[in-house]
């Protein structure tokens, strides 16, 4: 038999955060236009912050589904000091709060994305931040120079947003005595995002808030480490979490002689970007999908653990099955020995086009460098995607929230170290990270406490049946599993890139946190003073 790769690259998985600012709750916003009124800038104040801080605060509107919503931005770093009150890093984030909130009924979402090595950019300016980048019909990047529109779909009018760049990501760096190193691993990230997070709920006065957290990607498995941490740590319940492009047990993603789940879970992946790149045809997608998904955990797995036992004829209408559901021939499914890996997928669904799929987005294509050959050397998806990204932070960071450093803003970054895989969930070589077990010890924990599932149908870094796999292995009684709400999306790894697909996903988080908050959205009081309640969405 073949031998097959035991690894997968881990980094450039996934996604970003969310912010408030400080002062929000303690003043009123004065009416102007969708552009910065005021700044501050501070290194030292009589609000107690240490001399480390720099913060700039600014005031801005949006209107969302026909609500003026009034906000302050604030941009910058607070320190993260140890037992011995000595500065550890200097955490940079971005929060944005809605003026005259009251904190009691007022939502904070603390939002990250992954990699790991990301920063929080990609949810922030792609989904659910007041700005994002304007991008064309389909959701794909256009030429330069590249700029932010304001963002209709933003969560802004149900929840205040905390944007998080972890260690390493953004503007968060060490303090001095400290290397990147001491932030980059499994456990190591969660206690430090976790720091900042009790840190920030201190200084905000915001322990009374309504918490969520929303990540992406490997931002979802911070997640989880998260929501029990948090709850064990420091006594800090969680009303929710959002995570999209979910990953929480490697065992999904990896593929090797020894795990052959991967395989199956990514099928139904192959079939969605056949169906979108007319490889395939049907005229029911959802009754295929379902179909390709009970094959895949069937017979497919069944033929894959046998093996070479496995019959020629049993083989064969293997290959054929496989052939009709992805497009790909069935003499190059055989020769892979039954076993399509991302890769091959992306490298031959459109070969005899010479074109290359996107990992991020498999709506995406490229022009293949070596179409004869077998490498897959480089991301059409990622490489349109960064400069969009960089150039659009860039200039909003600087213009629009009035916060300036010479430091390079890392979007995303492999770092100076490897991360460090090891704990918890498993030890390196020894098994595969796993936090679904942190996920269900805080829902044990916190029974209130409501879990959203968002997965793009075209994306190749994280399988939307290894979220459903997943989840289907929490072993959680059907009170608790009834807590989880599963969404699909015809969209890539970052599902808000495709235009209807980021108002499904605006639409499924607003109706999520009202859920999980009690049924009721507080619509903040106007200048006069008055508020009302909305109830919610059924």
């Amino acid at each position: 038999m073949r031998k097959r790769s035991a690894t997968i690259g881990l980094s450039l998985l996934l996604g970003p955060v969310l912010a408030l600012g400080p002062g929000a709750y303690a003043k009123s916003s004065p009416a102007g236009a969708n552009a910065a009124s005021t700044t501050a800038s501070t290194q030292a104040d009589a609000e107690g912050k240490p001399e480390a801080d720099k913060l700039s605060t600014t005031e801005h509107q949006i209107t969302i589904d026909g609500q003026v919503i009034k906000y302050t931005a604030t941009a910058g770093t607070i320190v993260l000091k140890g037992d011995d009150e000595k500065p550890r890093a200097k955490f940079f984030f971005i929060s944005y709060s809605k003026d005259h909130a009251s904190s009691a009924q007022r939502p904070v979402t603390f939002v990250f994305n992954g990699g790991p090595g990301s920063s929080s950019v990609w949810l922030h300016l792609g989904a659910a931040g007041p700005k994002r980048v304007s991008l064309d019909a389909q959701g794909f990047p256009g030429a330069p120079p590249y700029r932010l529109v304001d963002n209709p779909q933003s969560w802004l009018d149900t929840t205040d947003l905390v944007f998080i760049d972890p260690i390493g990501t953004g503007y968060s760096r060490p303090a001095e005595g400290f290397k990147t190193e001491d932030f980059w691993g499994v456990q190591k990230d969660i206690e430090s995002v976790g720091d900042f997070i009790r840190m920030y709920l201190t200084r905000y006065h915001r322990w009374d808030s309504p918490k969520f957290l929303a990540g992406e990607s490997y931002g979802t498995t911070r997640a989880a480490g998260l929501s029990a941490h948090l709850m064990d740590r420091y006594g800090i319940s969680l009303n929710g979490i959002v995570l999209i492009s979910t990953v929480l047990n490697f065992q999904t993603l990896i593929a090797s002689d020894g795990n052959e789940l991967p395989y199956a879970l990514y099928l139904p992946s192959y079939t969605s970007i056949a169906l979108f790149h007319h490889k395939i045809e049907t005229a029911d997608r959802d009754k295929l999908l379902n179909e390709v998904s009970s094959f895949a955990m069937g017979d497919y797995l069944a033929a894959l653990a046998q093996g070479g036992s496995l019959s020629k004829d049993g083989r064969a209408a293997i290959a054929d099955r496989l052939s009709k559901y992805t497009g790909l021939p069935a003499d190059l499914i055989d020769r892979a020995d039954l076993r399509i890996s991302p890769d091959l997928f992306r490298k031959h669904l459109l070969n005899d086009q010479r074109l290359l799929l996107g990992r991020y987005d498999a709506r995406m294509t490229g022009e293949d460098p070596n179409p004869a050959g077998d490498d897959v050397s480089y991301d059409p998806a990622f490489t349109r995607y960064l400069p969009v990204y960089s150039a659009a932070f860039n200039q909003y960071i600087y213009h629009d929230l009035k916060y300036e450093s010479d430091l390079n803003y890392e979007i995303l970054t492999a770092g100076p170290s490897p991360w460090d895989f090891g704990t918890p969930g498993g030890a390196a070589g020894l098994g595969f990270l796993d936090l679904s077990g942190a996920l269900r010890s805080a829902m044990l924990e916190n029974p209130n406490m409501k879990v959203l599932v968002a997965s793009g149908q075209d994306d190749l870094a994280t399988p939307f049946l290894g979220s459903i796999y997943t989840m289907n292995h929490l072993d959680l009684s059907d009170v608790l599993h009834a807590n989880v709400t599963q969404t699909y999306y015809q969209s890539g790894h970052m599902i808000y890139h495709d235009p209807e697909s980021l108002k499904k996903l605006k639409s499924d988080v607003r109706a999520f946190m009202l859920s999980a908050t009690g049924g009721t959205a507080v619509t903040e009081p106007d200048d006069s003073g008055s508020a009302s309640t909305e109830p919610a969405a059924q």
